[in-house]
């Protein structure tokens, strides 16, 4: 290998001359093999293939630059070792001077480069610009440089494309789904979806023309692709349930039916405590029974009459919506039912207690006790007469029960 350069060294002997021309030749054929995998490389194709646009362009000017500059270079440098070993061939014995050029070429300053642009005000009347010449060893050197700059830059789009193409496609994979599903339910794509194509049709012209255009922080950020593919997904269960009500509206609506029907019933039997618990309790007052079978039973109606004609994913919200609403009222129905219900039996409760602890009384021997018959028959009158006051009752109750204690507790003493 080389190991120095210049003009002022002494001449290399004939087989030095020989063993430094067989180490450059095996070089340049490394150093023309690893250019070639450069220009191969998928990153550099893509690159001079597609149609780029913005930041990925202006990488493709650098590299475009480095790669030119990089295969002048190694041109300029394979013609002089070109030459070094043509003049070794035609002498098999070099005399001092010939071993003296095959060093100049070999170890000095042969490579020649291309003078400079000087611009035109820059230049004087008669100095030319001076090109560089540099020895085999640094425009080795100067190649790698260009070489790893090039390679960098080519790598570096590689990697953004293939992590934002793997995310552009299940991003596209998920439209797919979502459009095949809206195509089967016919109609012009809902407002939503057509949103959400068009940010995913914007940010993948973004991947295929200027993937750099989406780096941050010297990475490929997949975000707006994936926020395009959440919103498609968040379409998929809105639309396979409008595919499911298309399959099944009639029972569905039937479905419906009987659960508004339930409704129908739970009110009309809330109602009818109602009435009794207006008539047996006077306080508290029974609780409001609600009223919404009517208005369900009208929304029923308008989405039969609408099926077939609206939207299928508009129709089915409207289902949705339809069936929760029902199951509210259900549930608001019966808890009303019970809490008036709740009223009529506590008053059953409270006259049950009032006549077990009467009972307890005569076991104790407290039947003839004045106080506690005219206790007990304040209490009964609370709770036999109707409507019934029940918050009175339960105080003239819980005021009897602690009487019978207090004089149970006293008799023992």
């Amino acid at each position: 290998m080389l190991t120095g350069a210049g003009a002022g060294r002494p001449p290399m002997d004939r087989d030095e001359v020989d063993a430094v021309l067989r180490y450059l030749h095996d070089e340049k054929e490394r150093i023309s093999a690893t250019l070639l995998d450069l220009e191969s490389h998928p990153g550099h194709r893509l690159l001079a293939g597609a149609e780029i646009t913005g930041a990925t362009a202006r990488l493709r000017d650098r590299v475009r630059s480095r790669t030119a500059e990089l295969w002048d270079l190694f041109d300029r440098y394979g013609r002089t070792l070109d030459a070094a070993a043509a003049l070794r061939a035609r002498h098999g014995r070099p005399d001092r001077s010939g071993l003296a050029e095959l060093t100049r070429l070999l170890a000095g300053p042969s490579v020649e480069l291309a003078a400079p642009q000087v611009p035109l005000e820059q230049r004087s009347l008669t100095a030319a610009p001076a090109a560089e010449r540099l020895t085999l060893k640094a425009a080795v050197e100067r190649m790698t440089g260009l070489f790893e700059d090039a390679a960098r830059m080519v790598a570096d789009v590689d990697a953004a494309w293939t992590v934002l193409l793997r995310h552009l496609e299940r991003a596209e994979e998920e439209r797919r789904a979502v459009t095949a599903l809206a195509a089967s339910l016919g109609g012009p794509p809902a407002p939503a979806l057509a949103r959400a194509a068009a940010e995913l049709d914007e940010v993948a012209a973004l991947v295929r023309t200027d993937p750099l255009a989406l780096d941050r922080g010297g990475s490929p950020d997949p975000a707006r692709l994936d926020a395009a593919r959440a919103a498609l997904a968040a379409l998929r269960p809105e639309l396979a349930e409008a595919v499911r009500l298309r399959d099944g509206l009639a029972a569905r609506l039937g479905e419906a039916g009987d659960l508004l029907g339930r409704v129908r019933d739970a009110e009309r039997r809330a109602s009818w405590a109602r009435d009794e618990a207006l008539a047996k309790i006077a306080a508290p007052a029974p609780p409001d029974v609600p009223a919404r079978c009517g208005p369900l039973d009208a929304r029923l109606g308008a989405v039969r009459a609408r099926a077939g004609t609206a939207p299928w994913p508009e129709l089915a919200a409207e289902v949705a919506a339809l069936e929760a609403d029902a199951r509210d009222a259900l549930g608001a129905a019966e808890e009303a039912g019970a809490l008036i219900t709740g009223l009529l039996d506590r008053r059953e409760e409270l006259r049950g207690r009032l006549d077990a602890y009467r009972a307890k009384a005569a076991r104790l021997g407290l039947a003839e006790d004045a106080g506690l018959a005219e206790m007990h028959a304040r209490a009964r009158d609370l709770l036999w007469t109707s409507p019934c006051d029940l918050r009175r009752a339960t105080m003239a109750l819980s005021g009897y029960q602690q009487a019978i204690s207090s004089r149970s507790k006293g008799s023992k003493r």
